[in-house]
């Protein structure tokens, strides 16, 4: 009997998904679960897996855009499994014959790739210590000629075969999760009156505090001390005291958030994506760490899920793992603010009338002024400022001793 595979519904707003990739070939045997391709939709990969055990039968092709409810592949459930486990005899050992040794005027043939390259080609590679499978042959039956090996020589690192000054076009079919991505962002810019606010972070304190106990949290935590826990923590208790900076607008309705739902764009194989680390505000410094890599992981590996990569009341970016040292980030629509990190630069800055190297980071917010106001948005960086630059605060988001005092 055979079944038929069928694309699943995977969201609401989703009717069309893409087959990316094949993961078994057609005719090949499917254990039952075991996933057979990956499927692309505007917002994420996900897998699809054999229902029963059987021989797959391939219906759509890699590229192919299907609606949900296609039939991507049927399953013989009836054939019989093949037999992959039958052990084939080894060869029998040869004993080794005498070497003799080679006239020293006559060059030495060890390997194939050295067959088949001319005499004096094949000498160069020796000399030269050249991988013979990165050059590319351009004589007959593939044979390396002089000219091959000398290119590559005087042209290390690029690609043989190319010319320098090539001029030659590609053209490849647009993902629907990079048609996604330019979609919303276009819409980000049309839709919102957008604006951005600058300022600057000394991360020396932070840089010190990551020095001084990095090794003792990972020993007990598991993971690694990073920078976007410490700015993580500062944007829930900004976002807590400047609660507009967490909202957004629904049509002639804004709508507020007690809870921080933290977006943190990630650069995957495929393109942007934002997951979100829920109620961050309830972490600690050692579970937002947690959160960012399996998240980070997952994208790296086109594992996010729907889910995770829904909501989301306000988004983090880090542009400076890219060596950025200043942008205006894009709004995540619906949400109302972005803010942007980016590379740390030592640099001469003036300390009580006197000029101190510091390493120094601009950071940006970009926001709706529709719903934020100038005051809100300078106010909310600030504060963000405030709380990295003296990393006790982020224990109470204010001054210890303020906090000691009810002040």
């Amino acid at each position: 009997m055979a079944i038929d595979i069928k694309v699943p519904t995977v969201g609401e707003s989703i009717s069309e998904v893409t087959l990316v990739k094949w993961l078994k070939n057609d005719g090949e045997w499917a254990d039952r679960d075991e996933v057979i391709a990956e499927l692309e939709s505007e917002k994420a990969t996900f897998e699809i897996n054999a229902e029963q055990a059987g021989i797959i039968k391939q219906v759509a092709k890699e590229g192919d855009n299907l609606a949900i409810g296609d039939i991507v592949a049927h399953i013989d459930t009836e054939a019989a499994q093949p037999d992959t486990k039958k052990a084939t005899a080894p060869p029998p050992e040869k004993a080794p014959e005498p070497q003799k040794k080679p006239a020293e005027s006559k060059p030495v043939k060890t390997t194939e790739e050295d067959a088949k390259a001319s005499p004096v080609a094949a000498a160069i590679i020796a000399d030269k210590k050249i991988d013979s499978k990165t050059i590319t042959p351009s004589g007959s039956n593939g044979k390396i000629l002089k000219q091959d090996v000398l290119d590559i020589l005087n042209n290390p690192g690029r690609k043989p075969g190319v010319e320098a000054f090539s001029r030659n076009e590609r053209v490849e079919k647009m993902s629907n999760l990079r048609k996604t991505v330019s979609r919303r962002l276009v819409e980000a810019k049309n839709t919102t009156a957008m604006l951005t606010t600058f300022n600057e972070v000394d991360m020396g304190p932070i840089m010190e505090t990551r020095k001084k106990f990095k090794d003792k949290f990972k020993e007990q935590h598991g993971v690694n001390l990073g920078f976007m826990s410490f700015f993580t923590k500062a944007c829930c208790f900004a976002l807590q005291q400047f609660p507009a900076v967490n909202a957004y607008i629904d049509g002639e309705s804004i709508i507020y958030h007690d809870y921080c739902d933290i977006s943190i764009a990630v650069s995957a194989p495929k393109g942007l994506v934002v997951p979100v680390i829920r109620n961050a505000e309830s972490l600690d410094m050692a579970g937002i760490e947690a959160a960012v890599v399996d998240l980070a992981t997952k994208a790296k590996n086109n594992k996010l899920t729907l889910e995770e990569m829904s909501g989301g009341t306000f988004t983090i970016t880090n542009g400076g793992i890219f060596g950025s040292m200043m942008s205006t980030p894009i709004i995540n629509i619906p949400q109302s603010a972005i803010l942007g990190m980016h590379n740390i630069v030592e640099r001469p800055m003036a300390v009580n009338g006197s000029v101190v190297i510091k390493p120094m980071m601009y950071v940006a917010l970009s926001y709706d002024h529709r719903l934020i106001d100038g005051r809100e948005s300078v106010g909310f960086l600030v504060m963000v400022k405030q709380l990295l630059e003296n990393p006790s605060q982020l224990l109470f988001g204010k001054d210890p001793v303020e906090a000691l005092l009810h002040l």
